[in-house]
């Protein structure tokens, strides 16, 4: 369903694929033909998230948490980012769209990502030896939190955020 929805907002006749850069196995980011076009894709409780970014040259990443899952609310989130407390659900997921958008994604210690709000909806994160990644919180179905990221080099993409 996710690769379907991706290729209604790309280019006709575009291919899509996922290879894992390390094992080459079919569950990577999803990277398309379509030159122009960086598509993303997040689950959550059987939902699929699909973006696309069409402008830029830095990577770009989404993730997506149901805002409530009873095994992550059991276990809690305290100790997911290292020695913060009072981690909320939107920490989460902001830190691990930036370590996809980053390209390590969780090779990196998600306690390490610093991540700082740049003014309504939007953040920077810096992940270390890695670019300043910046972010957008994103709205979309209810009962999901989402968070959109861009490398560095990307920067200059703009991103609507009230835009599902």
């Amino acid at each position: 369903m996710a690769w379907d929805l991706l290729r209604e907002m790309l280019a006709p006749g575009a291919e899509l694929s996922n290879p894992c850069a390390r094992c080459g196995g079919p569950h990577g980011p999803v990277r398309t033909t379509d030159a122009s076009a960086r598509p993303a894709v997040a689950y959550a409780s059987g939902v699929a998230v699909a973006v696309v970014a069409f402008r830029g040259t830095g990577t770009f990443a989404i993730d997506v948490e149901a805002e409530t899952d009873p095994v992550r609310d059991a276990a809690g989130l305290n100790g997911v980012l290292g020695a913060r407390s009072g981690v909320r659900l939107r920490d989460w997921v902001r830190v691990e769209a930036a370590l996809k958008a980053d390209g390590r994604g969780l090779r990196v210690d998600p306690g390490t990502v610093a991540i700082a709000p740049v003014g309504g909806r939007a953040w920077q994160a810096v992940v270390p030896d890695g670019p300043v990644i910046t972010g957008w919180d994103i709205d979309g179905p209810p009962g999901l939190v989402i968070s959109v990221a861009l490398s560095e080099a990307s920067e200059a993409a703009r991103v609507d955020p009230a835009r599902p």
